[in-house]
């Protein structure tokens, strides 16, 4: 039924959850394929000026974003192999999260979207609505929410 699963990640508790509900969902399809998805939100340039706080490490925001993205998809990754799943693959990508989520999906052909209900969003998210909440709103492929 579902050949190939997206399981977008950030790290927190309920993305972990809907990880491995995920994981268990492809392990009851034979050769399905199960990819996670990273994404961080580009910064504006007034934004990483802010970051300059730091005068030790000023690094560039997006760079530690991205760096820091890589870092929570090779933990994703690393849960999944240790729950007995060795193909999954991992990605990371910028942008806005649940258009970005559904963009990826379309793009590699995803059958499901597994995403768990609250992740590390922001008081944005709180005021704005949750990413999974956007994901399903303008999903064409199924979504399963966790």
């Amino acid at each position: 039924m579902f050949k190939s699963i997206l399981i977008p990640f950030d790290g927190s508790p309920n993305a972990e959850k809907a990880l491995l509900k995920g994981l268990e969902l492809a392990g009851h399809f034979k050769g399905t394929s199960v990819t996670i998805l990273t994404v961080y939100r580009h910064h504006s340039m007034l934004e990483a000026s802010l970051s300059m706080v730091r005068p030790d490490d000023p690094g560039n925001l997006d760079d530690i974003m991205r760096t820091h993205a890589r870092e929570v998809a090779e933990y994703g990754k690393r849960l999944a192999q240790e729950a007995g799943h060795a193909q999954v693959r991992a990605f990371v990508k910028s942008g806005p999260a649940s258009r970005t989520i559904v963009n990826f999906a379309k793009e590699h052909d995803m059958d499901l979207i597994v995403i768990g209900s609250r992740g590390m969003g922001s008081v944005e998210g709180y005021l704005l609505g949750s990413v999974s909440h956007k994901v399903t709103g303008i999903s064409p492929i199924p979504v399963l929410v966790i």
